[in-house]
């Protein structure tokens, strides 16, 4: 019987990998000059950085709204200066931004995960966190739910970080601008690591990521002009008002009490003349 269990959830895992997106048909390698590279018929994806060049890609569909995972493995061993982020983002000086970014370390220390919301240009909402598992040992999915109501960040399905809608307040919120979904591995040693303090050690060079289960079946994709939301059912877009319930607040208080490591509605130095208004209201 434990044979058959184990087999019956290998299937399932496999099954849920195929029914996944495809990297060939769902996105661009944008820069790199080969050092991105899509494998298994389109089911994986690696990104790689030397002390020559880090590499990317892009999503080939914009989206206004969606509910997108994407499983990642971590650069292994020492990763200090590099970093792995993953994230959407429109255009211009006014742009929108949902952001994950992975910050490397030495061998042994934790990632640190870092977080960032843009609206209309306006970022300056970092908030990090460890995780708490190794991510460089296999995939885990890290997923963004963006829809009218509120922007929740997740992993492996337990939420982190929301950030909610209080236009009513007079704050602005994503809304108006499609974004493409990004994701690139470069060197930032003079910042990623204990603020630029440990370089990146280019004999460790190539540094690789991979990436694997992207599925944007419930995101709203936008093209000329309109959304493929809007003449789907309601059931199929109950997630666009989708929001924490009572386990979900639960959940992001007991990750946020025990693995956040940097708030910016905390940093009263940084704010000595009043927090950004939202920190009062979220």
């Amino acid at each position: 019987m434990a044979a058959a269990l184990v087999a019956l959830a290998l299937l399932a895992a496999a099954t849920a990998v195929a029914a996944a997106g495809n990297f060939n048909q769902d996105f661009d390698i944008t820069w790199g000059d080969g050092r991105a590279k899509i494998l298994n018929s389109g089911q994986l994806l690696t990104l790689s950085l030397d002390k020559t060049s880090g590499s990317g890609f892009r999503s080939k569909k914009q989206y206004l709204f969606g509910k997108i995972d994407m499983q990642l493995k971590l650069v292994p061993g020492n990763s200090a200066g590099t970093v792995t982020a993953y994230y959407l983002s429109s255009l211009g000086s006014a742009h929108d931004e949902i952001d994950f970014e992975f910050l490397g370390n030495l061998s042994g220390d934790p990632y640190i995960l870092h977080t960032n919301i843009f609206t209309q240009g306006k970022g300056n909402r970092e908030q990090q966190f460890y995780l708490w598992f190794d991510p460089t040992k296999a995939f885990h999915t890290y997923s963004i739910l963006w829809n009218p109501r509120s922007i929740i960040l997740s992993v492996d399905g337990t939420p982190i970080r929301e950030f909610k809608n209080l236009e009513s307040k007079g704050i602005a919120f994503p809304k108006s601008q499609a974004m493409w979904l990004y994701s690139s591995l470069w060197n930032a040693d003079d910042w990623a690591t204990r603020g630029g303090l440990v370089k990146t050690d280019w004999a460790q060079a190539p540094f690789t990521a991979s990436y694997q289960g992207f599925d944007d079946a419930h995101a709203c994709v936008w093209s000329s002009g309109s959304s493929s939301c809007s003449s789907s059912s309601s059931a199929n877009n109950s997630w666009l008002s989708e929001s924490l319930d009572n386990t979900g607040q639960q959940r992001i208080k007991w990750v946020q009490k025990n693995y956040m490591i940097y708030n910016y509605c905390a940093d009263a130095k940084r704010f000595s003349q009043g927090f950004p208004p939202e920190c009062s209201l979220s």
